[in-house]
């Protein structure tokens, strides 16, 4: 054993008890990384975001087209953007049940032990999902056109950027849902008692016109619709609709709103 004698007047380093804006983005792209290392080693992660539109797009194209729209080739504009916004949900879902399962396995004890952000532990996976939001809108795409859909190629764009930021404000939801939530698996069943109402409940599948009068009102007003809707303006007719406004608005506010009770119930915890 080695002792080690304190030199007279030496003092302790101050740790930091304040974290620069500077610092958070750096440290939130450091876990971004860090997320993203875990994809590429667990490839599992991308099964969901690409074998859900590979056996979705077919099954709900070729099994309601003729009944919804007469045909498949006619069902497809109104079938591919509710798809991509089914899709935005489950695969959002993911990222809180993913961060939950970190909690549990002790990762965010040592995080909290570091004179790092609180925010850059829940932002860094946050911003390494973006990716799998777009492999999931790509081959929901991709699927759709090999099926016979043909959209505005711009639109394609504006949508595929328009449910990736949508896909990313919902994940703050369920990342503050796994901050509060005991258990990975409890959280997985709140999720998707949240999804499924919120996804079948729209416009996403049926046109808003052929429900019953009580059940259309609350489709009118469900958030899901209003993003389906501003997707088929832009992919279909190639339009910046006011629809398109007001579902980038939602999608800011949703931010706007979890983020920081996100970062409140991760506080609670140390």
């Amino acid at each position: 054993m080695t002792t080690v004698t304190a030199q007279p007047g030496a003092t302790l380093p101050d740790l930091k008890t304040h974290v620069s804006l500077m610092e958070t983005i750096r440290q939130s792209w450091l876990m971004a990384g860090r997320a993203l290392q875990k994809m590429r080693r667990n490839p599992e992660q991308f099964f969901d975001v690409t074998i859900q539109p590979l056996l979705f797009t077919p099954m709900f194209g070729y099994i309601f087209g003729g009944a919804v729209a007469g045909g498949t080739s006619t069902y497809l504009p109104l079938l591919i953007p509710g798809l991509l916004a089914q899709t935005a949900l489950t695969t959002c879902m993911g990222t809180g049940v993913t961060l939950r399962e970190d909690m549990e396995k002790g990762v965010f004890d040592r995080f909290r032990s570091l004179p790092m952000s609180r925010v850059a532990p829940l932002a860094g996976p946050a911003i390494a999902d973006i990716v799998r939001y777009l492999v999931a809108a790509v081959m929901t795409i991709l699927v759709g056109v090999a099926m016979g859909y043909r959209p505005d190629p711009l639109g394609v764009v504006g949508g595929t950027l328009l449910i990736v930021l949508t896909a990313w404000s919902l994940a703050w939801v369920f990342t503050t849902l796994a901050t509060v939530m005991k258990s990975a698996q409890g959280l997985q069943g709140v999720s998707l008692m949240i999804m499924f109402p919120l996804t079948f409940l729209s416009n996403a599948f049926v046109p808003a016109s052929t429900l019953p009068s009580w059940l259309e009102s609350f489709v009118n007003v469900n958030p899901v619709s209003h993003v389906v809707t501003a997707l088929r303006d832009l992919m279909n007719d190639g339009q910046v609709t006011g629809q398109v406004g007001w579902a980038v608005f939602a999608c800011l506010a949703v931010v706007a709103i979890f983020m920081p009770l996100a970062v409140k119930g991760y506080r609670r915890q140390v």
